[in-house]
Formats: C-alpha cells, structure tokens, sequence
C-alpha cells in the first residue's frame, strides 16, 4: 500500500481520509511496489481475467438472496478497481468498484495464503484493479460481501486517486479528467448511460419510420448547410484547404435527390464559436430528411422523436432551474410574428422589410453595432425579447426569409418561409423546414449569401456548387429536421450546461 495506507484495526480509508503528501514521493512508492511485484515475478498487467459476474450482476444476483451463515456455495469470479481498505491485521475488508457498482470483499490470511495476503498488505494500492474469486456472505450489518479465496493483481495504478475521490466537486478538473470524475462521483457513469440511452431512443424511433442512417464527409471542401463559421485544415496529398462540417444538410439532401426517401444521420459537426453553457465547438447533431412531406409532418416527428426519448430517459415531466416542463405532446405551436408583436410591442419581421430593424432595436435599448448584420440584430431582439417566455414545448413558425436560405417560401405569407424550431425551457432544441427544391430559387438565395459573407459575415450561407448541381436534377417535396442532441440531453437529464453531457468538452489550455 502506499506510505499513508491505515494501520491494522484502523477505521476504513480512502485517500481523503490520508494525510497529503507530494505527488512525486506518492509515485514514487508506487514504482517501488511495482519493482517488488515484478522482482517476484508477477505480471503487474496481465492479459485478462475471466469473470463470471460484473460487481453489478453480483449484487443484483444476491440482493434477495437468502444466504447461509456461511455463506454460498457457489463460486464466483469479479474485478475492479479498490477504492478502500480497512486492514484488520490478519485479515482486510475492502471495497471494489466495477462500472457504478460497489462491493466489499473480505481478505483473509488463513484463506488466501500467506504470500498473497502478504501481497495485498503491501503491494497493492488504492487505484489498482483486482480479480477476486471466492463466495458471497452477508456481514453482521448485512452488508453483501465476496469472501476472497483466490486474489489477483490486474492492472497496477503508478498515480494515486484524486484526493476527494468519492465526491471530486472541482468543475474544471472534472472535466479536464474525466476519467477520475467517471471514478469519484458514480452518478456522472449514470448521467453517460441515460444519454446513451437518448440516442439509442432517437435511432430506434427513426429505423422504426423507416428512415435510412447513413454517414456523410466530415472533411469537405465547402462547410454549408448553416449560418457559422468552420474550422478548417490543410490535406497534403491534395494540396488543398478543406474544413470540418458544421451541418450534414446539404450532402444528405443529395441523397434525396439519389432516391432515398426517408434518411438520417447521427454525427459530430464543428463550429468555429464561442464557448459557454450552451455551446461547445464540436456537438452532436441529428438530422432527417423525409420526402413528400413538409414543415408539418416534421412537426409531428420531432414530438415523437422527443416525447420517446423522454420515456426512454425517465419521464415527460422534468424539472430545469427549478421550474417544470411538461413534454407530453401536441406541443404549442406559435407564429414568430404574432410572437414578436406580443412581446416586443411591434411586427419586427415587417419593420425588417421597411427598413427600420435597427431603429426597433434601439428603441428596445438593444445594442447594435454599425457593422452587425441585420440577421444578428433579429436575433437580439427575439432573443432578448420571445425566447425567455418560451418556457413549455412550443414550436415557433414561420420564419423571415433573410434567414433561412434552405427553406422553401411559405404558401400563403410572402416574406417568410415555412419553417420552426422548437424552444424548450428557453432554449431552441430542433429547428426544420419545408425544404427548398428549387434550383433556380435555391442559386439566386445562395448568391445573396455570398455576396453577405464578401462583405464580412464569416456565418453566412456559402454557394455548394455540387449541391446546386444535384438540385438541378430534382429533389422531391421534403421535409428536413435537425435536432441538436446535446440540448436535448441537457434538458431531458436536467443539466444546465453542456459541458455536463459531453464526455471531453472542450477547455482553455491549463495555466
């Protein structure tokens, strides 16, 4: 054990309970341990070890089991890390950690033999992983336990868990070492497992509508399909600069154009933004396309694909900052100028077309630059003034053209187009259209926005050729969905930041 290990018949420990003590010298005795070990010629990393329960399967097995005094007859063969020892002298209790599982196991000399008990006292460390086989009793507290007959030495740990190892609460370290936050607070494996759990949902829900997943090009020569800046790269073999995608939409709508009907992907895009509890610069996102089908039938997608992914997770009434939502459907649906009118006192979306955008902002007290584009200055004024009342469900329609290039014109109120997204809790959580499938349309939109990014706007709209190109072939009537999944696993796992939900978020270099 290291140098702070507890002395026989002292209270159970882990390695808060230990004195602090140099990283280096910490390491250090590990080392010596290891040296001892392989001088005695034992593997300190051997291949594998066959069990025949995880820790989780054990307690599950033997949770209501009516065990004998002495215990089962039946041997059983586990492993895991060991977070504590209480060493009693000539025998050790100890508990081993699997996935999100726990277990005691109980170490005697007489049992084990003295070498191997030998080897537990000295040489293994909180940290290291062991294989333990033996049979299940309960204690005088009725606490399940593994009474060890046979121990081996799996993987050795040269670094000491994380002082606080069974609460690590330092946000940046916990997501700057994931995998110590993944052994010090069980809940996040848990957390990890629901989100697992929302995109198996989402997928399901999908091949169910017999939509087709496919996977399409991270690195590409143009990044379109959304209003954001990308990331780019250099290949060498081309000699050519490519970037990495920030939306799957135009390659997945060739396909339509190809004859797949009904099509999805689940896949990692990357925008070249800023970073808070709502952002990070590479996500998840979702997106399907359906043909023969509009703004409306994706409209009841999205709730299926949500209100399923609810009931996959836990349920459809969830609590954020403290206040409910509810996700059982029909989710309102409300008209962005009808919106705008109630809660900014104006037709900001008219006001737009007149000209007078920026003079509604300021008179909202907004504040706008010379240089910001007219898109940002809509988006301050919805953002300040609809989004925060966009608690429940709603879907949000009708959108001004100026910003939505992809979508098609509405049917009935010139200026806008059809398309929605879904605010939840405040936040947009989906955003789909009745998609454009004009070629002529589609070049004359795309070369506004080309002519916007010459002027300066990095987010505006790039002209794909090979997708005008595929659009001149025809596309059949669609609808299309996009479906920012780490939003969606904020809300429906109750976090409020991002970061929470990814594995590695991205973080500013150490100091």
């Amino acid at each position: 054990m290291d140098s702070h290990a507890p002395k026989p018949g002292a209270p159970a420990a882990s390695t808060s309970d230990l004195p602090s003590a140099p990283l280096e010298s910490l390491i250090a005795q590990r080392r010596e341990n290891l040296k001892r070990l392989t001088d005695q010629g034992i593997n300190p990393y051997p291949y594998s070890y066959a069990r025949t329960h995880s820790v989780a399967a054990l307690l599950k097995e033997y949770a209501a089991a009516a065990l004998p005094e002495h215990g089962s007859d039946q041997v059983v063969r586990t492993a895991g890390r060991i977070l504590t020892v209480r060493d009693m002298g000539k025998s050790c209790f100890a508990h081993i950690m699997d996935g999100s599982a726990r277990l005691q196991i109980y170490v005697k000399k007489d049992v084990v033999g003295e070498n191997i008990y030998k080897l537990f006292q000295k040489d293994i460390d909180l940290g290291d992983f062991v294989g333990v086989e033996g049979t299940m009793f309960r204690t005088k507290t009725q606490e399940l336990t593994l009474r060890v007959s046979s121990l081996t030495l799996l993987a050795k740990s040269l670094r000491p868990l994380p002082e606080k190892f069974h609460g690590l609460k330092d946000v940046e370290t916990r997501y700057r070492e994931r995998e110590m936050d993944l052994v010090s607070n069980p809940e996040i494996l848990e957390l990890f497992a629901r989100r697992s759990q929302l995109i198996h949902s989402l997928r399901k829900t999908l091949h169910d509508e017999g939509f087709l997943e496919v996977e399409t090009p991270l690195l590409q020569a143009q990044a379109g399909g959304a209003a954001a800046r990308p990331f780019q790269t250099f290949h060498n073999t081309l000699q050519r600069n490519l970037y990495l995608r920030i939306a799957l939409e135009l390659h997945l709508k060739r396909l339509l154009v190809g004859g797949i009907d009904r099509v999805f992907e689940i896949g990692r895009v990357f925008r070249n933004e800023g970073v808070d509890t709502m952002h990070n610069p590479e996500f998840t996102l979702l997106e399907a396309y359906q043909a023969y089908a509009d703004y409306n039938d994706m409209m009841q997608l999205t709730e299926k694909l949500i209100t399923q992914a609810a009931t996959a997770t836990g349920s459809h009434e969830i609590t954020l900052h403290g206040k409910p939502v509810s996700l059982k459907p029909p989710f309102a649906r409300v008209g962005m100028t009808d919106l705008l009118k109630k809660h900014a006192g104006v037709d900001v979306i008219q006001a737009w077309h007149d000209g007078r955008l920026r003079q509604i902002a300021k008179d909202l007290n907004l504040p706008v630059e010379d240089r910001t584009p007219d898109h940002k200055v809509f988006d301050r004024i919805f953002d300040a003034k609809v989004k925060p009342h966009l608690w429940q469900p709603t879907f949000v329609l009708d959108y001004p053209i100026e910003i939505s290039p992809l979508a098609k014109k509405h049917r009935s109120q010139p200026g806008l187009v059809e398309r929605f997204e879904l605010f939840i809790a405040g936040d947009e959580v989906a955003n789909a259209y009745s998609e454009l499938n004009d070629p002529i349309d589609q070049r004359e939109r795309m070369e506004k926005q080309a002519a916007l990014k010459q002027k300066g706007d990095e987010e505006a709209e790039i002209a794909d050729e090979s997708f005008l190109v595929a659009l001149e072939h025809g596309m059949p009537p669609a609808g299309g969905l996009g479906i920012g999944v780490d939003r969606l696993a904020m809300l429906l796992l109750g976090q409020t930041s991002i970061r929470e939900i990814i594995l590695f978020p991205l973080l500013k270099p150490e100091s």
